[in-house]
């Protein structure tokens, strides 16, 4: 592994450890009125990557243990009213080169297994409807995307079989360019092949997933990329945990000429909760310690490569945190300023919230430090004096207009004769 995939591994993936909060101390800083409105509302997030938890650390979600520091579980999406959660199909590009798509299918299988472990708390869905279904009956709504489009392995029937398994979004790329898509994650290495956006296959993939009715994500490709997907797309996109460029300056943010393109397509920017991804000054911060954090870690790698010991993610995780620590958290007015600027530059109807829960840990702004955690939104939201309707559009009712339009879009396709 690069010391660059390293990198961009401790940053994605690690964070300040969270502490453990009761019930009352996540509800105090809500008032009736803001819990109101948010217990009124389909809470959905784009995106959490509990699935290498699931796998890796054998996590159940239905766990009650009050020391874990993991952002999602059944209680915690109760307390947080989270009606419906995309959980992250994430392959560590590499560490499973030749095998992309074996851990593909593994991770899926491993939310179908918590589904299964808890069915009178959770269910698979695959359409708006099922989300709305398990609201009624009081489920948190399981769904699933996929994170990098290496997972297809430049093979169209994959991408089919993922979409049969359930899979209802994919990120064209994820920190990695594949063969078909360039990532911001390393557009600016001049050691890796880029195509200039696109390539021809890369547009036969979007269309598929438009004919599937699979969503089509823009989170980490690079601005190149993502002009070339609004141009082919015919049905509304995703970016399902990304931020604004203009408050802080990341290429995994989106810049305003893309947040007006989004409004154009019809799609929603879902906000990630990543604080090098929402303040500047945490951002500087972490860029400063990246070459001393990146030599750590790439220490640690290169002692179990010596040992013939395969490379252990949770101790990764476990040093990440403790270099993340060392960033003040910023305060969560940080956040609720993307989602602000969003909603102002896109429009009402094109932003929501990718939280990125258990691939950031504790590097979230300070308050949220787990799903239990979402009404502070709708409180802070309340505050700056968003109306009761557009809270519902952000916290979910968004993402479900953009679910049904791709869906409205894969019908149309279908009914059509296939072409070559």
């Amino acid at each position: 592994m690069t010391r660059l995939r390293i990198l961009l591994l401790a940053f994605l993936v690690a964070g300040a450890p969270a502490a453990a909060q009761s019930s009352n101390a996540s509800d105090k800083a809500v008032t009736a009125k803001a819990r109101a409105i948010h217990d009124s509302a389909i809470v959905v997030d784009t995106h959490a990557d509990t699935p290498q938890r699931f796998l890796d650390e054998g996590f159940d979600i239905g766990s009650t243990d009050p020391h874990d520091i993991g952002h999602v579980s059944l209680e915690k999406a109760r307390r947080g009213n989270l009606g419906a959660e995309f959980f992250s199909i994430w392959v560590e590009p590499e560490t499973n080169q030749g095998h992309y798509a074996q851990h593909t299918f593994d991770l899926i299988d491993s939310v179908y297994e918590q589904a299964e472990r808890h069915p009178d708390q959770m269910m698979m869905a695959f359409s708006a409807t099922d989300i709305e279904r398990a609201h009624r009956e009081h489920k948190l709504a399981a769904l699933m995307g996929i994170e990098g489009g290496h997972s297809i392995e430049n093979d169209i029937h994959l991408l089919r079989d993922y979409y049969r398994l359930g899979v209802r979004y994919m990120t064209l790329s994820w920190s990695n360019s594949n063969e078909w898509a360039d990532s911001s994650g390393d557009i600016s290495d001049v050691k890796i092949q880029h195509h200039n956006g696109l390539t021809d296959f890369g547009k036969q993939v979007v269309l598929e997933m438009n004919r599937l009715g699979m969503m089509v994500d823009i989170s980490h490709v690079a601005d190149k990329t993502f002009f070339d997907t609004i141009a082919i797309t015919k049905a509304p996109v995703i970016a399902s945990h990304s931020s604004a460029r203009a408050l802080v300056n990341h290429p995994r943010d989106m810049t305003d000429d893309m947040l007006r393109a989004m409004a154009k397509n019809g799609g929603t920017v879902q906000v990630n909760f990543f604080s090098g991804f929402l303040d500047e000054n945490y951002r500087k911060a972490m860029e400063a310690q990246s070459k001393d954090q990146a030599a750590a870690i790439q220490k640690y790698v290169d002692s179990l490569k010596a040992q013939g010991k395969p490379i252990n993610y949770i101790e990764i995780d476990r040093m990440g945190r403790e270099w993340m620590a060392k960033i003040p958290r910023p305060p969560l007015k940080s956040l609720i300023d993307h989602i602000d600027h969003i909603a102002k530059v896109a429009g009402m109807d094109h932003v929501g919230l990718g939280s990125d829960f258990d691939g950031v840990s504790g590097a979230t702004p300070q308050g949220i430090d787990s799903a239990a955690d979402l009404p502070k939104i709708t409180q802070a939201l309340v505050d700056r004096g968003y109306s009761a309707e557009d809270i519902r559009k952000i916290l979910g009712d968004n993402l479900l207009r953009v679910f049904r339009q791709v869906e409205t879009v894969s019908r149309e396709m279908q009914a059509k004769p296939p072409s070559h």
